[in-house]
């Protein structure tokens, strides 16, 4: 099954329009909350390729659905307030998973940080993991649901209450690179 997560408007609307046209069964996750735009109507839709949406050497954040957003302003403050470099990629398709790319960039920066608004057991962080593990063991924080019941509330509060907002990704970076 293809599971896919898109970080805005036009990456769901793509993704809609690729998985009505694949035979086989196709789970896309969205969000229910407005997600500013990261991508464009032009911007191509490759399932089986993440997007290296900034260049990095220090760390990587390997990020999901709408988390892609708080990666992004996480990463533009960590630059510019800790002098720290960190690789953004955006996972749109989970399984299959873009190996190449995120094994290129472990090798690159040799942390990871990967970032869902899921739990991280049985999800992209796992998945990453996994990969990684046998591949090329790298240190790595997973930023997601830690094994807890979803609640109800406004998206930015619960984000900020399972610390998935920028500025614990922050925080995470800075003590991955300590």
């Amino acid at each position: 099954m293809v599971v896919i997560s898109p970080c805005d408007y036009w990456q769901a609307r793509k993704a809609v329009e690729w998985a009505a046209k694949h035979k086989g069964p196709v789970y896309i996750r969205l969000a229910r909350e407005d997600i500013p735009k990261i991508t464009t109507e032009d911007t191509p839709f490759d399932f089986e390729s993440a997007q290296k949406l900034i260049e990095g050497t220090d760390v990587t954040l390997v990020a999901t659905g709408a988390l892609v957003f708080e990666a992004l302003v996480a990463a533009k403050e960590l630059k510019s307030k800790h002098k720290i470099s960190a690789e953004v990629i955006n996972v749109h398709t989970i399984k299959p998973l873009d190996s190449k790319t995120i094994i290129e960039s472990a090798k690159k920066t040799k942390k990871i940080i990967t970032i869902e608004d899921h739990q991280v057991a049985g999800g992209l962080g796992s998945a990453v993991c996994e990969l990684l593990s046998d591949k090329l063991p790298t240190k790595i924080i997973m930023i997601g649901v830690q094994d807890k019941f979803g609640e109800s509330g406004k998206y930015a509060e619960l984000k900020d209450k399972y610390g998935l907002s920028a500025h614990h990704i922050v925080d995470k970076v800075i003590k991955i690179i300590k």
